[in-house]
């Protein structure tokens, strides 16, 4: 008689469970794994509004127009750059080019090495700490 009693309460506590159990059914919210396709838009402003970084760079080749006389002052704008460059390494370093040794311009210290690697120029500044090494390959 009382396993009979404790089997009633087991067997009601089973039948009752199942009577209220269902089949979990996982359904995705994006469309891109087979969710809802209404919810596209949501997705995509809801990304958009959470992006914090802000893309800079020109958009080249993406649809963008842009008329011959920007392109002409780039152009020019490059090469009075590069002949000004040219003109600066030909002063501080003599006809000869780079030359092995350690040379001090302004806040940045310029180490040139000849390796067997190649010719190495490694730049230090000496404000923020930072370096930047250049390996010139023999030909």
């Amino acid at each position: 008689m009382k396993k009979l009693m404790l089997l009633i309460p087991i067997a009601t506590f089973c039948w009752v469970q199942n009577s209220f159990s269902q089949d979990l059914v996982y359904k995705p919210k994006n469309p891109a794994f087979g969710g809802d396709t209404f919810n596209y838009n949501w997705l995509l402003s809801s990304a958009q509004a959470q992006d914090l970084k802000v893309d800079t760079r020109p958009n080249r080749g993406l649809g963008t127009t842009s008329n011959s006389a920007d392109d002409f002052a780039n152009s020019l704008n490059r090469l009075l750059l590069s002949q000004l460059s040219r003109e600066i390494i030909t002063s501080q370093f003599g006809e000869d080019g780079l030359t092995d040794g350690l040379y001090s311009l302004g806040d940045f210290q310029v180490d040139v090495a000849t390796t067997l690697e190649g010719l190495v120029i490694t730049i230090f500044d000496q404000v923020q700490g930072g370096q930047t090494q250049i390996v010139i390959p023999f030909l």
